[in-house]
């Protein structure tokens, strides 16, 4: 049974009331941006807000709606045509996977997520808010996905309603000019949202929410339709990944600041639970928020407690605010949500990208075009590939690079004066470590390059290589088929057992003429080849050192 620690419950308490203040003009805000309307913002950031804080893994944390899950949520309710029965069914699938990724412990690899790519959405993300807020601004109800939205823009433009431009840009005025002084008692958001409802009631006509139902959720039971079974699946998959990520990036927000360690797996399964209910329950889907969390924390909150508060502040304010909420200009929440875009944009890295790795900033500037051009999982699963390539090349460079024929890196003195005795008929390489999949296709050609003219025994040291895979087996049994159509014998010294057993399954036996146990032994061994002691200048083939049999 879980126990709720309340060793510092005015704190949690007083972290939790002010993160719900604040939480309350982004959830509206987000709410209506999805399509679903303002209550199910407020719903969704309720039940996501209260259960992953009750289930989850990071005490500290505020869940709700967020950025990237509303465009996610966009997108499919204008594909669904509006039918907000499949959209919240989608919501409850996200949950389940999310879920399931926690129980099958996905959260450590999630970290994984190289950050040019994880910046890259996250800017898109950010770019694709504000592009779907700019025809609100001028007085105008947009497409809600970013192409449409864009080619809507001269529409927009040619009609510009005054009015609506000039509220929504000192709303957004007002949340960066807003005093951080006062924001302890009335957070900017919140301030902005206010001031901009008052300023249009008394002096403005422009377009506003309408009439908002108020009371306790209903109940929406998944439904499945064939013709859109698959549009359902791919945004509940795309929502649970985001949302994980989104999650686990505030969770390693809030370690840094609190000085703990959060549990990823956990963390999972409770923004599994709150989205799976917010979605039975009438809300869209959310994450982890970076700011309402940090808010939370420097206003003292550090445990469970403090996010069930804030989600229960906003449950007591949601029971009687569709009155008020129904005044509020679509002007006035995009201002509010031009700030959150900007927000999530990575301006740090944007400002230090030119003194960085080239192939970070294209990777970076790739996902977020894919994000804003495409859609978000084609984004992130080319920008992770494309990553994992990049740093295979890499690794593989350096590997083929650190073999070579290159006798002065010999440590023993005995080893360096048998190479020596040889006359640069032996050439000896020393694998550095583990042969990656992306090294194998050059290690003949290495092979070959960096061997002695007059070699006629080759040497292979596998003393740290721990593992073969397929293709540097392979690669191995290829630079054996060369040694023996050119005439020179091959040595294996130092494998292990693993390598050894790799090597024998796939040729039916050691590849190359000689196996040892120790480079120190193939060296003596190839002297011994060579002065004739060892039956002429070839090894005999197949055979192994006693010690190595």
């Amino acid at each position: 049974m879980l126990k709720l620690d309340t060793s510092n419950l005015r704190g949690d308490i007083a972290g939790g009331i002010t993160a719900g203040v604040v939480a309350l003009p982004l959830a509206i805000a987000l709410g209506v941006a999805s399509g679903l309307g303002a209550m199910a913002g407020l719903y969704g950031a309720i039940v996501l807000g209260f259960f992953a804080a009750l289930a989850g893994g990071t005490p500290s944390q505020i869940s709700g709606p967020t950025g990237p899950m509303v465009v996610v949520l966009a997108g499919l309710f204008a594909s669904l045509s509006g039918d907000v029965e499949l959209v919240f069914t989608a919501v409850m699938l996200a949950g389940v996977l999310q879920i399931v990724f926690g129980l099958l412990g996905i959260g450590e690899y999630i970290r994984l997520v190289p950050y040019p790519v994880i910046s890259g959405f996250m800017s898109g993300i950010g770019a694709i808010i504000i592009i779907l807020q700019l025809g609100r601004l001028l007085g105008h109800a947009p497409p809600g996905e970013p192409i449409g939205a864009i080619t809507y823009l001269p529409t927009a433009l040619a009609d510009i309603n005054f009015a609506a431009l000039a509220l929504g840009l000192g709303t957004l005025a007002v949340t960066y000019l807003w005093p951080s002084s006062w924001g302890r008692y009335l957070p900017a958001p919140l301030a902005a949202l206010i001031l901009g409802t008052l300023l249009a009631l008394a002096a403005f006509d422009v377009p506003v929410l309408g009439a908002i139902p108020s009371g306790l959720p209903s109940l929406h039971l998944p439904t499945f339709d064939r013709d859109s079974l698959f549009l359902v699946a791919e945004a509940a998959v795309i929502l649970a990944i985001l949302g994980a990520i989104d999650s686990l990036l505030t969770s390693l927000v809030a370690d840094n600041i609190t000085r703990t360690r959060h549990d990823s797996n956990r963390e999972l399964v409770g923004q599994g639970i709150g989205n799976g209910l917010a979605g039975l329950l009438g809300g869209i889907a959310g994450a982890g928020a970076t700011m309402r969390t940090v808010v939370n924390v420097r206003s003292g909150g550090r445990g469970r407690i403090s996010g069930m508060t804030h989600a229960l502040v906003l449950l007591a304010i949601v029971l009687g605010l569709g009155p008020l909420a129904a005044n509020i200009p679509h002007a006035v929440l995009a201002g509010i949500l031009v700030k959150v875009g900007l927000d999530i944009i990575d301006w740090s890295y944007l400002k230090r990208a030119h003194k960085g790795p080239r192939w970070d900033l294209a990777l970076m500037v790739l996902v977020l075009g894919l994000t804003v051009f495409v859609d978000l999982i084609t984004a992130v699963a080319a920008g992770v590939v494309l990553a994992a390539l990049a740093f295979v090349r890499q690794v593989a460079n350096t590997q083929v690079q650190s073999l070579k024929n290159l006798p002065e890196h010999l440590d023993s003195p005995e080893e360096k004066a048998l190479l020596e005795a040889t006359q640069d008929k032996v050439s000896l390489f020393d694998f550095g470590g583990p042969l990656s999949f992306g090294a194998a296709a050059d290690l003949g050609h290495h092979v070959r390059e960096y061997s002695e003219p007059g070699t006629r025994i080759l040497i292979l040291d596998f003393t740290r290589v721990p593992f073969l895979d397929l293709s540097a087996a392979l690669a191995i049994e290829t630079i054996a088929t060369d040694a023996r159509a050119s005439g020179k014998a091959l040595y294996l010294a130092g494998m292990s057992a693993e390598v050894k057993d790799v090597l024998h399954g796939l040729n039916g036996g050691t590849p190359g003429d000689d196996a040892f146990a120790t480079r120190l032994e193939a060296l003596e061994a190839a002297k011994a080849a060579l002065s004739g002691r060892d039956g002429g200048s070839r090894a005999r083939p197949g055979r192994m050192s006693p010690a190595y049999q």
